[in-house]
Parts: C-alpha cells; structure tokens; sequence
C-alpha cells in the first residue's frame, strides 16, 4: 500500500495499522487539542516507580511487556517540557511496535514454539514433545 520506507521489521505494518487507526480518530473526533497535563511532582514519583520495578524485574528473570510500556509511558507522563514529552512519546510508540512485532512473530496458541535452523517452525501441537526430551526436532 505504500512505499517501503521503512527497514525495521514489522514497522510498516505497524505503520499502515497506525495511520488507519489516526484516520478513523480524525473521522470520529475530528483534530483535536488538549492541555498535555503532564509533569509535576506525582508524575514524577510514578516515573520512577515504573522505573524501580523494571529494574527490580530486570534483575529477577526480565522485565515483561506491560512493565516496559508502562515505564515509558509514566516517564512521558512525568515531562512538561515539549520536547523532551514528545521525545518521551516517540519511546512510548516504539515500545507498541516492538510488543506488536513479538506478537506478531508468536505462533499461534496451542502450537509449538520451536524455529528450525534456518528458518521455518514447527507446526506440531505444543505438548508433542516430552519435558526434557532430546528430539532433535526436524521438520
């Protein structure tokens, strides 16, 4: 639909996904303005909050998706500058395209998660192969 600009894999569909949700907003709300209402003590302290638990997670096997997300977005939260809030927000945006592309690179539920050396993944069920088991697991 349009020209590849983009080199990150996944990011033109997020892309095209995002520009179609901002036309149907536009259709609906028409454009819109509002006070950014950020900034300020409160804000602050839950930036570092979030902060302090993906790093406590970070520490105890890794952060999720939800802890990454939220972090950004109450460190966007915490700016009054423009700038740095915009700045904060194209983190925010990148965040949702990566948690979508590991979405998008899931198998489906119920499936076997293994890849195969180069390329490809099993289309077995997930419980196929005993815990612990050596199968080498060809196609």
């Amino acid at each position: 639909m349009y020209p590849s600009l983009f080199t990150t894999p996944g990011l033109a569909r997020f892309a095209e996904e995002l520009d179609a949700e901002r036309g149907r907003q536009l259709a609906k709300f028409g454009d819109q303005r509002h006070p950014d209402g950020t900034g300020g003590p409160v804000m602050q302290a839950r930036a570092q909050e979030a902060r302090n638990q993906c790093q406590f997670l970070a520490k105890h096997g890794g952060p999720d998706w939800r802890a990454i997300l939220l972090e950004e977005v109450y460190e966007a939260l915490a700016e009054s500058d423009p700038p740095a809030l915009r700045a904060e927000l194209v983190q925010v945006a990148a965040v949702c395209a990566a948690w979508l592309s590991d979405l998008d690179r899931r198998p489906p539920a119920g499936r076997c998660d293994v890849m195969f050396v180069g390329g490809g993944r099993c289309a077995k069920s997930a419980g196929h192969r005993p815990p612990g088991s050596q199968d080498p697991h060809t196609p």
